[in-house]
Protein backbone atom coordinates (compact mmCIF):
# COMPACT_ATOMS: atom_id res chain seq x y z
CA UNK A 1 0.00 0.00 0.00
CA UNK A 2 1.17 3.70 -0.85
CA UNK A 3 1.45 7.00 0.67
CA UNK A 4 0.22 10.32 -0.11
CA UNK A 5 2.69 12.30 -1.92
CA UNK A 6 2.63 14.48 -5.58
CA UNK A 7 -0.99 13.76 -5.79
CA UNK A 8 -1.10 9.91 -5.77
CA UNK A 9 -0.18 7.55 -2.94
CA UNK A 10 3.73 6.45 -3.35
CA UNK A 11 5.79 3.81 -1.14
CA UNK A 12 4.39 1.40 1.46
CA UNK A 13 2.29 2.00 4.30
CA UNK A 14 0.98 -1.32 5.28
CA UNK A 15 4.41 -3.12 5.00
CA UNK A 16 6.29 -5.69 7.18
CA UNK A 17 9.54 -3.32 8.01
CA UNK A 18 9.52 -1.63 11.27
CA UNK A 19 11.47 1.51 9.96
CA UNK A 20 10.51 5.01 9.45
CA UNK A 21 11.92 5.85 5.82
CA UNK A 22 13.47 9.49 5.14
CA UNK A 23 14.02 9.13 1.53
CA UNK A 24 12.28 11.66 -0.39
CA UNK A 25 9.82 9.51 -1.65
CA UNK A 26 7.82 8.90 1.01
CA UNK A 27 7.94 8.28 4.69
CA UNK A 28 6.53 4.79 5.63
CA UNK A 29 4.76 3.76 9.10
CA UNK A 30 5.24 1.01 11.53
CA UNK A 31 3.57 -2.29 10.40
CA UNK A 32 2.93 -4.07 14.22
CA UNK A 33 1.57 -1.51 16.44
CA UNK A 34 0.98 -1.05 20.56
CA UNK A 35 -0.38 2.05 21.41
CA UNK A 36 2.61 2.51 24.44
CA UNK A 37 5.41 1.30 21.72
CA UNK A 38 5.67 0.25 18.12
CA UNK A 39 8.83 -1.97 17.90
CA UNK A 40 8.34 -3.85 21.09
CA UNK A 41 4.93 -3.40 22.92
CA UNK A 42 4.91 -1.80 26.09
CA UNK A 43 1.62 -3.32 27.76
CA UNK A 44 -0.22 -1.51 30.76
CA UNK A 45 -1.48 -3.52 32.99
CA UNK A 46 -4.82 -4.35 33.78
CA UNK A 47 -6.36 -3.22 36.96
CA UNK A 48 -8.21 -5.90 38.94
CA UNK A 49 -11.09 -3.45 40.15
CA UNK A 50 -13.42 -2.79 37.91
CA UNK A 51 -14.08 0.78 38.99
CA UNK A 52 -10.11 1.67 38.52
CA UNK A 53 -9.24 4.35 35.95
CA UNK A 54 -8.69 2.73 31.84
CA UNK A 55 -4.80 2.15 31.28
CA UNK A 56 -2.84 4.99 30.24
CA UNK A 57 -1.25 5.28 26.92
CA UNK A 58 1.22 7.83 27.56
CA UNK A 59 4.33 5.93 25.92
CA UNK A 60 7.53 5.18 26.81
CA UNK A 61 8.41 8.72 27.43
CA UNK A 62 6.64 9.42 30.58
CA UNK A 63 8.38 5.91 31.89
CA UNK A 64 11.95 8.09 31.95
CA UNK A 65 10.71 10.60 33.74
CA UNK A 66 8.73 8.96 36.02
CA UNK A 67 10.48 9.50 39.71
CA UNK A 68 9.95 6.66 41.87
CA UNK A 69 7.83 7.34 45.01
CA UNK A 70 9.18 6.57 48.36
CA UNK A 71 5.36 5.41 49.49
CA UNK A 72 4.91 1.74 50.10
CA UNK A 73 1.92 0.74 47.69
CA UNK A 74 -0.91 -0.99 49.43
CA UNK A 75 -4.04 -2.27 48.62
CA UNK A 76 -5.19 -5.07 46.36
CA UNK A 77 -3.91 -3.06 43.05
CA UNK A 78 -0.38 -2.69 45.18
CA UNK A 79 1.78 -4.34 42.23
CA UNK A 80 0.41 -2.05 39.52
CA UNK A 81 0.81 1.22 41.71
CA UNK A 82 4.46 0.26 42.50
CA UNK A 83 4.76 -0.01 38.84
CA UNK A 84 3.15 3.05 37.97
CA UNK A 85 5.57 4.81 41.03
CA UNK A 86 8.63 3.47 39.29
CA UNK A 87 8.98 0.77 41.68
CA UNK A 88 9.72 -1.99 39.73
CA UNK A 89 11.37 -4.33 42.00
CA UNK A 90 8.40 -3.76 44.17
CA UNK A 91 6.33 -4.25 41.57
CA UNK A 92 8.12 -7.67 40.44
CA UNK A 93 7.32 -9.18 44.19
CA UNK A 94 4.01 -7.97 44.99
CA UNK A 95 3.05 -9.18 41.23
CA UNK A 96 4.74 -12.48 41.68
CA UNK A 97 2.70 -13.08 44.88
CA UNK A 98 -0.83 -12.00 42.93
CA UNK A 99 0.22 -14.86 40.27
CA UNK A 100 0.66 -17.64 42.82
CA UNK A 101 -2.97 -16.58 43.72
CA UNK A 102 -4.14 -16.91 40.46
CA UNK A 103 -4.62 -13.09 39.10
CA UNK A 104 -4.34 -13.75 35.39
CA UNK A 105 -3.40 -9.84 35.08
CA UNK A 106 -0.38 -10.17 37.70
CA UNK A 107 1.35 -12.23 34.73
CA UNK A 108 0.90 -10.11 32.64
CA UNK A 109 2.80 -7.40 34.88
CA UNK A 110 5.57 -9.40 35.23
CA UNK A 111 5.84 -9.95 31.39
CA UNK A 112 6.09 -6.75 31.08
CA UNK A 113 8.84 -6.32 33.52
CA UNK A 114 11.30 -9.08 31.93
CA UNK A 115 10.33 -7.49 28.58
CA UNK A 116 11.17 -3.80 29.26
CA UNK A 117 14.05 -4.86 31.57
CA UNK A 118 12.67 -2.61 34.21
CA UNK A 119 14.95 -3.19 37.50
CA UNK A 120 15.83 -6.79 35.77
CA UNK A 121 17.44 -7.92 33.05
CA UNK A 122 15.74 -8.06 29.85
CA UNK A 123 14.33 -11.74 29.28
CA UNK A 124 12.10 -11.66 26.57
CA UNK A 125 11.63 -15.20 26.80
CA UNK A 126 10.56 -15.52 30.34
CA UNK A 127 8.16 -12.56 29.37
CA UNK A 128 6.36 -14.59 26.96
CA UNK A 129 6.32 -17.63 29.52
CA UNK A 130 4.25 -14.75 31.40
CA UNK A 131 2.39 -13.65 28.94
CA UNK A 132 1.04 -17.01 27.96
CA UNK A 133 0.35 -18.16 31.32
CA UNK A 134 -1.81 -14.96 31.15
CA UNK A 135 -3.35 -15.48 28.30
CA UNK A 136 -4.49 -19.00 28.87
CA UNK A 137 -6.07 -17.44 32.31
CA UNK A 138 -7.71 -15.06 30.00
CA UNK A 139 -6.09 -11.84 30.64
CA UNK A 140 -6.51 -10.14 27.08
CA UNK A 141 -3.23 -7.71 27.54
CA UNK A 142 -1.41 -11.07 27.70
CA UNK A 143 -2.85 -12.96 24.79
CA UNK A 144 -2.43 -9.51 22.61
CA UNK A 145 1.75 -8.93 24.11
CA UNK A 146 2.39 -12.76 23.33
CA UNK A 147 0.42 -12.10 19.39
CA UNK A 148 2.85 -9.01 19.60
CA UNK A 149 5.78 -11.67 20.09
CA UNK A 150 4.96 -14.06 17.58
CA UNK A 151 4.29 -11.64 15.20
CA UNK A 152 7.85 -9.66 15.52
CA UNK A 153 10.03 -13.32 16.54
CA UNK A 154 10.96 -11.59 19.74
CA UNK A 155 11.43 -14.51 21.93
CA UNK A 156 9.99 -16.95 19.57
CA UNK A 157 10.17 -18.05 16.26
CA UNK A 158 8.18 -15.35 14.07
CA UNK A 159 5.21 -17.12 13.38
CA UNK A 160 2.23 -15.06 11.66
CA UNK A 161 -0.52 -17.89 12.09
CA UNK A 162 0.00 -18.22 15.69
CA UNK A 163 0.03 -14.52 15.93
CA UNK A 164 -3.36 -14.29 13.51
CA UNK A 165 -5.07 -16.43 16.10
CA UNK A 166 -3.96 -14.43 19.27
CA UNK A 167 -4.77 -11.11 17.72
CA UNK A 168 -8.07 -12.72 16.74
CA UNK A 169 -8.68 -14.01 20.49
CA UNK A 170 -7.47 -10.42 21.63
CA UNK A 171 -9.75 -8.51 18.95
CA UNK A 172 -13.02 -10.23 19.98
CA UNK A 173 -12.66 -8.49 23.00
CA UNK A 174 -12.77 -5.07 21.42
CA UNK A 175 -8.75 -4.77 21.89
CA UNK A 176 -8.09 -2.00 19.68
CA UNK A 177 -5.29 -2.76 18.87
CA UNK A 178 -5.20 -5.93 17.90
CA UNK A 179 -7.99 -5.26 15.56
CA UNK A 180 -5.53 -3.15 13.58
CA UNK A 181 -2.68 -5.95 14.15
CA UNK A 182 -5.64 -8.00 12.74
CA UNK A 183 -6.18 -6.00 10.03
CA UNK A 184 -2.91 -6.01 8.32
CA UNK A 185 -2.89 -9.57 8.64
CA UNK A 186 -6.28 -9.96 6.08
CA UNK A 187 -4.89 -7.09 4.09
CA UNK A 188 -1.58 -8.85 3.60
CA UNK A 189 -2.79 -12.15 3.25
CA UNK A 190 -0.36 -13.41 6.14
CA UNK A 191 -1.19 -15.27 9.08
CA UNK A 192 -4.77 -15.15 7.48
CA UNK A 193 -6.30 -15.83 4.04
CA UNK A 194 -5.96 -12.40 2.14
CA UNK A 195 -9.38 -10.29 2.62
CA UNK A 196 -9.01 -6.75 1.75
CA UNK A 197 -13.09 -6.20 3.24
CA UNK A 198 -12.23 -7.64 6.56
CA UNK A 199 -8.99 -5.79 6.41
CA UNK A 200 -11.13 -2.62 6.47
CA UNK A 201 -13.60 -3.58 8.78
CA UNK A 202 -10.95 -4.55 11.53
CA UNK A 203 -8.41 -1.18 10.65
CA UNK A 204 -11.93 1.05 10.71
CA UNK A 205 -12.73 -0.30 14.11
CA UNK A 206 -9.28 0.59 15.16
CA UNK A 207 -9.44 4.05 13.78
CA UNK A 208 -12.80 4.89 15.87
CA UNK A 209 -11.57 3.78 18.43
CA UNK A 210 -9.01 6.40 18.48
CA UNK A 211 -5.40 4.12 16.81
CA UNK A 212 -3.54 6.74 14.85
CA UNK A 213 -2.09 4.47 12.41
CA UNK A 214 -5.64 2.52 11.77
CA UNK A 215 -7.16 5.76 11.46
CA UNK A 216 -3.71 6.70 8.75
CA UNK A 217 -4.54 3.48 7.12
CA UNK A 218 -7.91 3.55 7.19
CA UNK A 219 -7.43 6.73 5.10
CA UNK A 220 -5.54 4.64 2.74
CA UNK A 221 -7.77 2.38 1.86
CA UNK A 222 -10.40 4.97 1.33
CA UNK A 223 -7.79 6.14 -1.32
CA UNK A 224 -7.89 3.38 -2.99
CA UNK A 225 -10.87 1.32 -2.82
CA UNK A 226 -9.00 -1.74 -0.85
CA UNK A 227 -11.95 -3.57 0.92
CA UNK A 228 -14.08 -0.44 0.87
CA UNK A 229 -15.76 1.81 -1.98
CA UNK A 230 -13.13 4.56 -2.65
CA UNK A 231 -13.87 7.56 -1.11
CA UNK A 232 -11.35 11.00 -1.66
CA UNK A 233 -13.65 12.83 1.38
CA UNK A 234 -12.90 10.05 3.65
CA UNK A 235 -9.67 9.61 3.18
CA UNK A 236 -9.05 13.38 3.89
CA UNK A 237 -10.93 12.99 6.75
CA UNK A 238 -9.36 10.05 8.18
CA UNK A 239 -5.77 11.29 7.34
CA UNK A 240 -7.04 14.92 9.18
CA UNK A 241 -7.60 12.84 12.28
CA UNK A 242 -4.57 10.60 12.10
CA UNK A 243 -2.25 13.95 11.91
CA UNK A 244 -4.12 15.58 14.62
CA UNK A 245 -3.02 12.67 16.64
CA UNK A 246 0.38 13.97 16.21
CA UNK A 247 1.29 11.23 13.51
CA UNK A 248 4.30 12.37 11.74
CA UNK A 249 3.84 10.49 8.37
CA UNK A 250 -0.06 11.40 8.79
CA UNK A 251 1.14 15.25 9.19
CA UNK A 252 3.37 14.96 6.69
CA UNK A 253 0.80 13.32 3.77
CA UNK A 254 -1.71 15.47 4.39
CA UNK A 255 -0.09 18.60 4.25
CA UNK A 256 1.38 17.87 1.10
CA UNK A 257 -2.65 17.00 0.12
CA UNK A 258 -3.76 20.39 1.38
CA UNK A 259 -1.09 21.96 -0.51
CA UNK A 260 -2.38 19.60 -3.69
CA UNK A 261 -5.87 20.74 -2.89
CA UNK A 262 -6.93 17.29 -1.92
CA UNK A 263 -7.57 17.87 1.78
CA UNK A 264 -10.88 19.38 3.77
CA UNK A 265 -10.71 23.21 2.91
CA UNK A 266 -11.10 23.99 6.78
CA UNK A 267 -7.68 22.09 7.61
CA UNK A 268 -5.61 24.43 4.96
CA UNK A 269 -4.39 26.93 7.51
CA UNK A 270 -2.60 24.43 9.18
CA UNK A 271 -0.62 23.11 6.32
CA UNK A 272 3.03 25.34 8.13
CA UNK A 273 1.66 23.90 11.31
CA UNK A 274 1.86 20.30 10.22
CA UNK A 275 5.01 20.32 8.14
CA UNK A 276 6.71 22.10 11.13
CA UNK A 277 5.35 19.58 13.23
CA UNK A 278 6.38 16.51 11.35
CA UNK A 279 9.51 18.57 10.37
CA UNK A 280 10.50 18.94 14.32
CA UNK A 281 10.08 14.62 14.04
CA UNK A 282 12.51 14.43 11.58
CA UNK A 283 10.83 13.69 8.41
CA UNK A 284 13.34 15.33 5.60
CA UNK A 285 10.83 15.54 3.09
CA UNK A 286 8.52 17.63 5.65
CA UNK A 287 11.56 19.93 6.30
CA UNK A 288 12.18 20.10 2.58
CA UNK A 289 8.20 21.31 2.05
CA UNK A 290 8.31 23.53 4.80
CA UNK A 291 11.38 25.72 3.01
CA UNK A 292 9.45 26.18 -0.04
CA UNK A 293 6.28 27.08 2.62
CA UNK A 294 8.20 29.96 3.68
CA UNK A 295 10.09 30.48 0.57
CA UNK A 296 6.77 31.16 -1.22
CA UNK A 297 4.54 32.18 2.03
CA UNK A 298 2.16 30.05 1.68
CA UNK A 299 -0.05 30.41 4.84
CA UNK A 300 2.71 32.56 6.34
CA UNK A 301 5.00 35.34 5.82
CA UNK A 302 6.94 35.23 3.68
CA UNK A 303 10.65 34.20 5.06
CA UNK A 304 13.47 33.42 2.64
CA UNK A 305 15.97 33.14 5.86
CA UNK A 306 13.82 30.39 7.24
CA UNK A 307 13.24 28.24 4.09
CA UNK A 308 17.24 28.35 3.62
CA UNK A 309 17.21 27.13 6.94
CA UNK A 310 15.03 24.54 6.44
CA UNK A 311 16.58 23.76 2.94
CA UNK A 312 19.80 23.19 4.74
CA UNK A 313 18.33 20.69 7.65
CA UNK A 314 17.05 18.62 4.56
CA UNK A 315 19.95 18.75 3.14
CA UNK A 316 21.58 17.65 6.07
CA UNK A 317 19.16 14.59 5.93
CA UNK A 318 19.83 13.46 2.96
CA UNK A 319 17.27 15.22 0.79
CA UNK A 320 18.22 16.20 -2.78
CA UNK A 321 16.83 19.34 -3.96
CA UNK A 322 19.34 20.76 -6.76
CA UNK A 323 16.52 23.31 -7.54
CA UNK A 324 16.03 24.71 -4.33
CA UNK A 325 20.20 24.32 -3.30
CA UNK A 326 20.65 26.65 -6.98
CA UNK A 327 17.75 29.54 -5.35
CA UNK A 328 19.82 29.21 -1.77
CA UNK A 329 23.22 29.61 -3.47
CA UNK A 330 21.80 33.06 -5.57
CA UNK A 331 21.03 34.46 -1.83
CA UNK A 332 23.51 37.05 0.01
CA UNK A 333 25.94 35.55 2.10
CA UNK A 334 24.92 37.12 5.25
CA UNK A 335 21.72 35.63 4.63
CA UNK A 336 22.81 32.34 3.88
CA UNK A 337 24.84 32.33 7.14
CA UNK A 338 22.05 33.61 9.19
CA UNK A 339 20.42 30.48 7.91
CA UNK A 340 23.24 28.30 8.49
CA UNK A 341 23.47 29.47 12.20
CA UNK A 342 19.56 28.68 12.74
CA UNK A 343 19.62 25.56 11.28
CA UNK A 344 22.51 24.63 12.72
CA UNK A 345 21.24 25.65 16.37
CA UNK A 346 18.24 23.61 15.84
CA UNK A 347 20.71 20.62 15.15
CA UNK A 348 22.15 20.92 18.18
CA UNK A 349 18.93 21.60 19.75
CA UNK A 350 17.40 17.66 18.60
CA UNK A 351 21.04 16.36 19.38
CA UNK A 352 20.33 17.20 23.16
CA UNK A 353 17.14 15.78 22.67
CA UNK A 354 16.57 12.98 20.44
CA UNK A 355 13.13 12.53 21.38
CA UNK A 356 12.49 15.52 19.30
CA UNK A 357 13.41 14.13 15.97
CA UNK A 358 11.97 10.45 16.36
CA UNK A 359 9.23 9.56 14.45
CA UNK A 360 6.20 8.37 16.04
Amino acid sequence: MRLFQSGSFVGTALCWALVISAAPAAAESSSWFSRDETVVPKLTPTPKKSEAEPPSTSGPASMKTRIPSLVPPTGDDAAYTAFDQGQYLTALKLAQEAAAKGEPQANTLIGRIYQDGLGVEKDQRKANEYFKRASDMGDIQGTFALGMAYAQGKGVKKDYTQAGELFEKAALSGNADANYNLGLLFLNGTGKPLNPIRAYQHIRYAAEKGVPQAEYDLAELYQTGTGVDANALEAARWLSRASEQGLAVAQYDYAVRLLQGFGLTKDEVKIPALLKAASEKGIAGAQNRLAYVYLDGIKVKKDPIEAAKWRLIAQKNGFVDKEFDAILAKMSKANRLKAAVEASAWMDRIAVDPEMSAVP
